[in-house]
């Protein structure tokens, strides 16, 4: 569960390029010896692990026998890999891997969440996740206000860009019900935070689901997040102290995606789920 994970434009970037070797039917050890390089750069450009140069994407289309216009779509797909996302100014915030998952979302066409804890990232108030992430990013060592700063801006970002955006994410989450009676912050804290996940449900991208006190979880072990993309393998991504671990195994995300649909079968309906949450509100009315 520990893949190394890069961008997915570095991805397609490299994905294209196999495909092209591919169609010419040599291997990329004939490439490789063809033009001079080791067996190891040819499959490290072709996994993402390596930005290959401008000039050497002239060198494997000339080699590949394509045209001008196809070395213009590829230079093109290198010029997109290289670019920053809007999180990037957040950098020193933001831990490695916290902006490796951002990447990924950024470019995700679903997402799949279970949460047993908290309400997740791109359901958080301003005040709830302030108060998260002024508590739980380092057990012992106290973070920067400005870190806390950043990282409420980010997650409020990643709402508006995901959520709200031209082309919105399609949003899956399942959540405890003991998310609703965790007191997170204050009561009016909580108050806001169950008022705007209420307003979330009428989104037409988002599907909310709770899965009731006293149900067994077909995934015990923590939370994870599910990503699928429109041409690239799915993701499974895995929080824990040391900051998130990745997976795009198939058969390990397969067992994911399983486990999500379990959840989705024993959580209350849409109706119900927002009943609950309303009726969970006089919990902090009090």
């Amino acid at each position: 569960m520990a893949d190394k994970i890069v961008t997915p434009r570095r991805q397609r970037l490299g994905q294209v390029l196999r495909s092209l070797r591919e169609a010419t039917g040599k291997t990329g050890t004939q490439t490789a010896e063809e033009l001079g390089w080791s067996a190891a750069k040819v499959s490290r450009i072709e996994t993402a692990l390596t930005l290959p140069s401008e000039d050497d994407i002239a060198v494997l289309i000339d080699h590949y026998g394509n045209d001008t216009v196809t070395l213009q779509k590829v230079l093109k797909l290198r010029h997109d890999a290289t670019q920053k996302g809007w999180w990037e100014k957040y950098g020193e915030s933001l831990t490695p891997g916290y902006a490796a998952y951002i990447s990924l979302e950024a470019e995700a066409t679903e997402m799949r969440n279970w949460e047993p804890m908290i309400f997740p990232g791109l359901l958080q108030t301003p005040a709830y996740a302030r108060y998260l992430v002024g508590r739980t990013i380092h057990p012992v060592v106290k973070i920067p206000p400005a870190f806390v700063r950043d990282r409420v801006e980010v997650r409020m970002r990643r709402q508006q860009t995901l959520l709200y955006g031209d082309k919105p994410i399609q949003l899956q989450v399942v959540f405890d019900e003991s998310v609703l009676r965790r007191d997170i912050g204050d009561p009016e804290v909580m108050l806001e935070q169950l008022r705007y996940v209420i307003e979330l449900t009428e989104l037409p991208n988002v599907e909310l689901r709770i899965s009731p006190l006293g149900t067994p979880s077909p995934a015990p072990w923590g939370s994870f997040v599910h990503l699928r993309f429109a041409d690239l393998p799915d993701v499974v991504y895995l929080e824990d102290p040391e900051g998130g671990r990745f997976g795009s195994n198939p058969e390990h995300v397969f067992g994911y995606e399983n486990a999500f649909d379990e959840l989705m079968e024993v959580a209350l309906d849409r109706q119900a789920s927002v009943r609950l949450i309303q009726e969970s509100m006089a919990q902090w009315q009090a």
